[in-house]
């Protein structure tokens, strides 16, 4: 396995990766081609895919508003999971943060993908006293 900086070339096998990742939330803005890659433009060292065989196993979005670091997106294909490649994706995620100076990161997991809130309570992720978490469409 290979992990290196994702680039806007991987948006379409990373997009369908998140397709068949169960309890991924996506929507048709922001994880489109074009949001993807303003994404990747404002955070290009903290976006990574995990590669095997030549193909994408895994994904992580990263970056961070100057303060806190946000963390999207992270999927693994069901066949590589278990194997440390979510592990790993995080890792490079959280030392690219804090080579930005980024002490302290958040992330958002849908209520019901207990997949993915057992993966994140198991890495030190906690859902913080008092938090609640509001959206608006601008």
């Amino acid at each position: 396995m290979k992990i290196r900086k994702m680039l806007i070339s991987d948006y379409d096998n990373a997009y369908n990766l998140w397709l068949k990742t169960p309890g991924m939330g996506l929507n048709a803005t922001d994880d489109s081609r074009a949001g993807i890659e303003r994404y990747l433009l404002r955070n290009p060292s903290s976006c990574f895919v995990a590669e095997k065989g030549g193909g994408i196993i895994g994904v992580i979005l990263s970056g961070n508003d100057g303060r806190r670091g946000l963390i999207y997106h992270l999927a693994v294909e069901v066949s590589e999971r278990e194997q440390g490649v979510g592990c790993a994706l995080l890792e490079c995620a959280i030392d690219a943060l804090q080579s930005e100076g980024i002490r302290k990161v958040y992330l958002m997991v849908l209520n019901d993908n207990d997949i993915g809130n057992a993966f994140w309570e198991k890495r030190g992720f906690s859902v913080p006293d008092g938090t609640l978490y509001r959206a608006r469409e601008i």
